[in-house]
């Protein structure tokens, strides 16, 4: 699922002078008391010029170091590199993490990877996406932009979540399905718990408590999960969004343990199965996503998976997505990651700033 990348105009600055040449390299190499800021400045401006694209006007002033790096980097007339289709995006996502401080890692949160999570239609609202209307960011306010924190949603979704976490977020769907006031930043109450259960996601929460919260909006892609219970519930609801899916959990009903988890799985089973029969008349891949979402919301539903799921451990969890990705049951790649690994890169110890940052 991709969306079309609105072109970028490139604009070229007026060659320069040998002299002009040497000085502005000489100019663009962070001193020995550089700080990380300045030299990641200084990285960033290189970037877009070995791209060929223009940083934003707003940094194009005589003591950043976005833009020192960028003019050196023209100054040296080296042959520019060939854009990825989401380069723009990458380097607009890394300036706007440098103004703000905030920590990006850069090793796994490529070009390439910002593909992978694009989406034509926002999780939250589900209106389609375009230029004006798209946003990327993190969806833990805590941890910096890294793989497996970021989420492409709509700017009115994303503006409304602000640094918000998990518990805050339930709380403001709570509020609405309450009233008086039943929308709060141009979201009503479906649309902050399709937040909140995203938070929670990435938010590591007691076994008893993940395994109590209704699947109403699927992991977007290459979105980590952090609770056991949470990605065996997103596998299971995965495999009812394509043909086979009923061989596909009975295979995965055999690597129970006992006859009384199969007998409560079949039950959970059955009460989904009238939504997925009504879900494959459906004519696109949203809407059939969205039926299943919309399908944790009955209540029916919701008690038989909290009778089943309770009754598992996270350890249990945590190997049957295992063993049912190794018997290839998984209708997407599912990737384990230790508690060490899937979050490195986040700053979590510094709250998503650069460390200097948070000093």
């Amino acid at each position: 699922m991709q969306i079309a990348q609105q072109t970028t105009t490139v604009q070229h600055a007026p060659t320069l002078g040998a002299s002009a040449q040497y000085e502005l390299a000489i100019d663009a190499a962070p001193t020995p008391t550089a700080s990380r800021h300045e030299a990641t400045g200084l990285a960033l401006g290189r970037d877009y010029a070995l791209y060929g694209i223009t940083p934003p006007i707003e940094h194009l002033y005589a003591q950043s170091p976005l833009q020192r790096g960028w003019m050196a980097q023209r100054a040296r007339r080296l042959p520019q590199l060939d854009a990825h289709a989401y380069t723009a995006q990458w380097l607009a996502l890394r300036t706007h993490a440098w103004a703000r401080g905030r920590a990006f890692e850069g090793v796994q949160l490529t070009p390439n990877y910002l593909q992978q999570i694009d989406t034509d239609y926002c999780p939250i609202t589900r209106d389609p996406l375009d230029a004006d209307s798209r946003s990327i960011d993190r969806v833990r306010d805590d941890a910096g932009y890294a793989a497996g924190n970021l989420v492409v949603m709509s700017a009115l979704a994303n503006a409304a979540k602000g640094s918000r976490n998990h518990a805050e977020l339930m709380a403001m769907a709570r509020s609405c399905e309450l009233g008086p006031i039943t929308h709060i930043g141009g979201l009503g109450a479906a649309e902050w718990e399709r937040l909140a259960v995203l938070a929670s996601y990435v938010t590591e929460l007691p076994h008893e408590v993940a395994a109590t919260l209704p699947m109403v909006v699927l992991p977007p892609n290459r979105l980590r999960l952090f609770n056991p219970i949470q990605a065996l519930q997103a596998l299971i609801t995965r495999q009812l969004t394509r043909p086979g899916w009923s061989a596909r959990l009975a295979r995965l009903e055999a690597l129970l343990p006992d006859d009384g988890l199969r007998s409560d799985f079949n039950r959970l089973v059955l009460a989904l199965a009238p939504r997925v029969l009504e879900a494959v008349k459906l004519s696109t891949p949203e809407q059939i996503r969205w039926a299943l979402e919309d399908a944790w919301r009955q209540s029916l539903v919701q008690r038989r998976w909290q009778r089943w799921a309770l009754q598992l451990s996270a350890e249990q969890a945590e190997q049957l997505v295992a063993r049912a990705a190794a018997k290839g049951l998984a209708t997407t790649h599912v990737q384990c990651h230790s508690k060490q690994l899937a979050t490195e890169g986040w700053a979590l110890a510094d709250h998503g700033y650069q460390a200097e940052m948070a000093a």
